[in-house]
């Protein structure tokens, strides 16, 4: 977050070389400059927004995909509030300065000056992603839904940039702002179409993924098996998802992301999909060798973010997040209490791959704990601190792993700091789009 915010500083200089000294002699034209500055800061903000999301290895491996995409919806709204902003400051301070009303004013920008319709259009895009990003909204769509409207940032960038060197005085009396501002969109619209398109291109052509078959894992839940050449290659690890795009009827126009929820081989994959989606479901019936196209690996969850020190590790389960749980309980070293695993979830039936978690504990000593029921039970919430002590007595002195819904992993990263595992040991990955 300290790189994004230490390239504010020179935006705003764009700003200031180009502004007359004397000329914020007066109200409106304060105002008007505040309209400049947070339309250059929206404009900045938007180019970052879809630099967060070009899925650039370095980031989705190191960072982690789960803080890019923190960082992102955060950023968003602060690009939405600034480009609103932007409309407003520039529209009051023109209109004061003209000695016109706001609602005139806005009707002579809109059709008297170059280009500005095509902000109109890029604000309008940025507001609709902006009400389906709201938690209230998001719940109630599908992922695919979701993402396809996301794709509508690309033609908003673009529609912003015309307008900007279509109107914007900080370029368009500079030749050097217009190659800086210009080289900056050619490097982030270089990484989308590197790693967003030509990278998973060439990966999917070159390993040949196909589906092989499926096995029904419970209740809306059903694991694919994947294969492939020299998919070693990868060196995928066990913690990691990647986007699949099964090229049949209904699939091959959208990706999903899904962990690994077995250990990665030479020639296999994995992965276990539940019922959330609008076309999940439908992945159990999918012909063998089917191919696969794909994007990644990715994520940063994984043995790596371990204490050098090799300390022992729990893990912490609940919902979809047992997909890539499950893979580090069977690849991470150790014997015996080295690893113990808690599987969070409401009911029995709600415990997928629990048989395989049972004969990886068996056969390695590691310690699993299915803590079953409402948070409400008799006995409060099971991974409240004190319940926590008591499943697992030296909580404090392990490396913890959780995976899960949004809410249970802020809930159970707050109940291990009270436990007194500090929280540079505490790894988490959120189960949400």
């Amino acid at each position: 977050m300290l790189v994004i915010w230490a390239w504010v500083p020179p935006v705003l200089f764009l700003w200031w070389q180009n502004t007359i000294p004397g000329s914020l002699n007066n109200a409106a034209a304060c105002t008007t400059a505040a309209g400049r500055i947070a339309g250059l800061l929206a404009a900045y903000l938007l180019l970052v927004l879809v630099a967060l999301m070009a899925r650039v290895p370095w980031l989705e491996n190191r960072v982690g995909s789960d803080v890019t995409a923190r960082y992102h919806r955060a950023l968003g709204e602060y690009t939405v509030a600034l480009a609103c902003a932007h409309v407003v400051l520039i529209v009051l301070g023109y209109a004061w300065q003209a000695g016109t009303n706001p609602a005139s004013e806005t009707v002579t920008v809109l059709f008297d000056y170059a280009d500005v319709w095509l902000s109109a259009i890029a604000l309008g895009l940025l507001l609709l992603v902006g009400v389906v990003s709201a938690r209230a909204v998001r719940r109630k769509l599908s992922y695919e839904s979701w993402y396809h409207v996301h794709l509508l940032v690309y033609a908003a960038i673009g529609l912003a940039f015309a307008h900007e060197f279509a109107v914007g005085t900080d370029f368009s009396t500079s030749l050097r702002n217009r190659v800086l501002w210009s080289g900056a969109h050619i490097l982030v619209g270089a990484a989308v179409l590197a790693f967003r398109v030509l990278l998973p291109a060439w990966r999917s052509l070159r390993h040949r993924v196909r589906f092989t078959h499926a096995v029904a894992e419970g209740p809306g839940a059903v694991s694919l098996y994947l294969a492939g050449r020299d998919l070693h290659l990868l060196k995928a690890e066990a913690g990691q998802f990647l986007r699949w795009r099964f090229l049949a009827r209904g699939h091959w126009w959208q990706s999903h992301p899904y962990s690994l929820s077995a250990a990665p081989g030479g020639s296999g994959m994995r992965i276990t999909v539940k019922d959330l989606g609008d076309s999940s479901a439908s992945l159990a019936r999918l012909r063998p060798g089917t191919r696969v196209w794909f994007e990644g690996p990715y994520g940063a969850f994984t043995e790596r973010r371990r204490d050098r020190t090799r300390r022992p590790v729990l893990l912490i389960a609940g919902g979809a997040g047992i997909t890539p749980i499950r893979a580090l309980y069977e690849s991470l070293p150790g014997r015996g209490a080295d690893v113990v695993l808690l599987y969070r979830a409401s009911t029995e039936a709600d415990l997928v791959l629990y048989r395989e978690l049972e004969a990886i504990a068996a056969e390695r000593g590691f310690g699993l704990h299915p803590v079953v029921g409402s948070r409400g039970r008799a006995g409060g919430d099971p991974l409240r601190a004190e319940n926590l002590r008591r499943t697992v007595p030296d909580v404090a002195d392990r490396e913890v792993f959780v995976c899960g819904p949004g809410g249970m992993t802020a809930s159970a990263g707050r109940e291990l700091r009270r436990a007194g595992v500090p929280s540079r040991r505490i790894h988490t990955e959120t189960f949400e789009f």
